[in-house]
């Protein structure tokens, strides 16, 4: 009788793990694929500008490397 029970509630522990593994590994992918996809629609141009507005560069430096992109 207790082998069957213990088996019993083995079984429900995999099953546990294996939907919580399923639903943690979508989890995931739905992370990364919004995460991703913000940076593919920015163009060099915005990540410029970006860095620009955060003073991480100067004019000057903005507007060399900005036309050293529209040049490509």
């Amino acid at each position: 009788m207790m082998g069957g029970l213990g088996m019993g509630f083995g079984w429900i522990f995999w099953i546990f793990l294996a939907v919580a593994g399923f639903w943690l590994f979508k989890y995931l992918m739905d992370q990364n694929k919004n995460g991703s996809s913000k940076t593919i629609d920015k163009t060099p141009i915005d990540i410029l500008k970006e860095l620009y507005a955060k003073g991480e560069i100067n004019k000057e430096e903005f507007a060399e490397r900005r036309k050293e992109l529209i040049n490509l």
